[in-house]
């Protein structure tokens, strides 16, 4: 093992180290990060859901800065408008296409989906970044429990809907952003929807950031080696209006070590636009590298766990397996 590793192995066993800025620093600087060069994504098409702020935000002009058509899919109309005038004035138009979809209602993200199958040929990149905390447990419209409803199955239909689009893209993968507060919770499949027990919008947020973990994994087991890839990654603790609202105290403590959007979104990018980012599908990232899916002892889900939450997740979103057992 090289100085290199073994360093970066502290961090990861640290956590504070590893997680905040502090991590990503020396990271860079022991494995020589290389700067990935404008112009990279010319020619590509990106997908980034939640644009408008935070990581999202980061993400999207990083994309765009490298050149990529960035299809911009959020809830506000008004706030897509301006940040695709933004983008428009900062690095040329009729780049940032915007569609109007709310990722916790399967009927607005069947529309989105049918608007970009109709208006784009391909579609190199997905990024499933929207998300959201509750206070309080809140029902959406599919009587579904929004935040599952946005941060699992939401995505998982949208994934669906444009599978056959990214299969037909050469190189296409999808980057779904997840959080480091999934380490420290169990997911009970037999309560997806968080109702046996008094409502905590964090640990509803940070259970369903461990289900959409493990449909990644089954994601890449179907899909197999060749085809779309798709990882998960998790940024940190990045300084985002998210953060801010839902953990106002672990903000305030750790205000000097959170990392910038743009720090937060530095793995996003290199999955997006890298070979490398590419050469494995199925695994979870922090600051370029594969992390271990657990920390805790009675938090893993085994392969038939991973299967039963697919199954439970298909039959919420109302569709057909668009990958069944063979």
């Amino acid at each position: 093992m090289d100085a290199a590793t073994i360093v970066d192995e502290l961090l990861e066993w640290s956590i504070v180290g590893s997680f905040s800025r502090i991590g990503l620093a020396v990271r860079h600087l022991a494995f020589g990060w290389a700067t990935i060069p404008d112009g990279s994504l010319e020619g590509r098409t990106a997908l980034v859901t939640g644009p408008t702020s935070g990581l999202g935000r980061a993400t999207t002009e990083a994309l765009a800065r490298l050149g990529a058509r960035v299809i911009l899919v959020g809830r506000s109309p008004d706030r897509l408008a301006a940040l695709r005038d933004e983008l428009q004035e900062a690095y040329g138009g009729g780049r940032f296409p915007i569609v109007v979809a709310d990722m916790g209602s399967l009927a607005s993200v069947r529309a989105a989906a049918a608007q970009i199958l109709e208006t784009e040929s391909r579609l190199d990149v997905l990024v499933d970044n929207a998300g959201a905390i509750h206070s309080e447990r809140t029902v959406g419209p599919d009587g579904i429990e929004a935040t599952l409803a946005t941060l699992v199955i939401g995505p998982f239909a949208l994934v669906s809907s444009l599978l056959g689009l990214l299969r037909r893209t050469p190189g296409s993968r999808v980057v779904a952003v997840t959080s480091g507060g999934m380490y420290f919770q169990r997911l009970d499949l037999d309560d997806l929807q968080s109702e046996a027990e008094p409502f905590s919008g964090s640990r509803a947020y940070a259970r369903a950031k461990r289900a959409q973990v493990a449909l990644v994994r089954e994601w890449a087991r179907h899909l197999g080696t060749g085809s779309v890839a798709i990882n998960a990654m998790h940024p940190g603790w990045a300084d985002t209006p998210g953060l801010a609202e839902s953990l106002p105290g672990f903000y305030q403590l750790m205000g000097p070590l959170l990392r910038t959007p743009a720090q937060g979104a530095d793995t996003i990018v290199w999955l997006a636009a890298t070979r490398a980012g590419r050469a494995r599908s199925g695994a979870l990232y922090l600051d370029r590298r594969p992390r271990p899916f657990d920390r805790l002892p009675g938090t893993q889900l085994s392969p038939s766990d991973r299967r039963r939450l697919w199954d439970a997740v298909v039959g919420l979103a109302g569709i057909p397996d668009p990958l069944p057992e063979t």
